[in-house]
């Protein structure tokens, strides 16, 4: 299965919008988001998506983005996530609680673990387990998200003009 992984949208619904459609022009089936989405307006965005989040240090708003993400039928994880996709364990967080962050990057429990926080790019391995952070929509020199084909590891790192 192929997955979009975002984070760090900071509210910019135009790069919001630009990232889905790439990310269906690469057949993504679900999207993945690594928090700091920011306002529940742009939790609308991913309506008619299969769609995960977790919240950010910057989502202060969670009750109101908790009631957006159920409003279009999306999964709020709050501040950790995991799924296991055709037979693939994967962890998602935000990235700025370092000790979560440490202890599902050693843990050894997860294939991938994805996060944000940085807004820069990086996919390392770490025993087992391989860290993706796909960078950011916002505040990064390139704006990039990950397309993950689970099936054969490949990742994509999109660039958003």
């Amino acid at each position: 299965m192929k997955i979009a992984i975002v984070s760090d949208t900071h509210d910019q619904a135009d790069r919001v919008e630009r990232s889905l459609a790439l990310a269906r022009d690469r057949s993504a089936e679900l999207v993945i988001h690594c928090g700091d989405i920011v306002g529940p307006e742009i939790v609308g965005l991913f309506r008619g998506w299969t769609a995960h989040f977790v919240f950010g240090n910057c989502d202060w708003d969670q009750a109101g983005l908790k009631e957006a993400i159920a409003g279009i039928g999306a999964t709020c994880h709050e501040n950790c996530g995991h799924l296991d996709i055709e037979g693939v364990r994967l962890a998602f967080i935000h990235g700025h609680d370092t000790n979560l962050m440490n202890d599902l990057r050693t843990g050894g429990a997860f294939a991938y673990l994805f996060h944000g926080h940085t807004h820069f790019a990086m996919d390392r391995q770490f025993g087992p387990t391989r860290v993706i952070n796909p960078g950011a929509l916002q505040r990064a020199a390139i704006k990039t998200f990950v397309v993950l084909d689970t099936a054969t590891g490949k990742a994509e790192s999109v660039v958003v003009e």
